[in-house]
């Protein structure tokens, strides 16, 4: 999950996280990916190479200790 805003200057970043990550795991350049997308402040740009996606982690995590929803396989 990625922040809606930056958390250094506030701009909204999260409506280009989808792109970004389909752009990188078919092998582009993140840096290139970011100078594509618009995203030439140093804040903002870490804010995606820094996301980690922890969602399977934490549906695994609740499905194991909740006895709730299944986590995907």
């Amino acid at each position: 999950m990625i922040p809606i805003r930056c958390f250094s200057c506030g701009r909204v970043i999260a409506h280009k996280w989808d792109e970004y990550r389909k752009r990188v795991s078919a092998g582009e350049r993140p840096g290139k990916v970011l100078d594509d997308l618009g995203f030439s402040r140093y804040c903002c740009r870490r804010m995606f190479i820094s996301a980690v996606d922890v969602m399977e982690e934490v549906v695994q995590f609740y499905a194991k200790y909740s006895g709730g929803v299944k986590a995907a396989e």
